[in-house]
């Protein structure tokens, strides 16, 4: 009777533990494939992670200034050579010209890095907006 408990609890021991492995592997396979698909997530769309944001100012020459930042809200992808795009707006918000700036850094995930930027705007511009259109990884 002492043998046949002892059988049954090495194998209990034996049999537990091979479960135990075959779920870290799977969990980790799991995990492996998750962060595969978000990176390819980020890489896809990365103005849907990357925010532009800034300021403008009038400098003395009558150039107007720009100070903005761009953050990467990415969990895995560092983004680079991110362009931004640039909208002059008047005071009832009609678009009065648009451009493009590149800002030519790396951004890794939940990093911001800082731009600065002159023009000269078109009269009438009152305010400016910033948009994502592309970023390199």
């Amino acid at each position: 009777m002492k043998n046949l408990l002892i059988i049954f609890v090495t194998f209990l021991c034996f049999t537990s533990c091979e479960n135990k492995n075959d779920y870290e592997i799977n969990s980790d396979r799991n995990y492996e494939k998750s962060k595969i698909s978000l990176q390819e997530t980020e890489q896809k769309s990365p103005s849907s992670f990357i925010v532009a944001k800034g300021d403008q100012t009038k400098n003395f020459v009558g150039q107007t200034v720009i100070k903005g930042t761009v953050t990467n809200n990415a969990k895995i992808v560092t983004f680079k050579d991110i362009d931004v795009q640039i909208s002059f707006y008047s005071k009832t918000g009609t678009l009065l010209e648009e451009d493009h700036e590149t800002i030519y850094e790396m951004v890794k995930p939940g990093t911001t890095k800082k731009f600065k930027t002159k023009y000269f705007t078109p009269k009438g511009t009152a305010s400016v907006g910033f948009k994502v259109m592309s970023a390199k990884f």
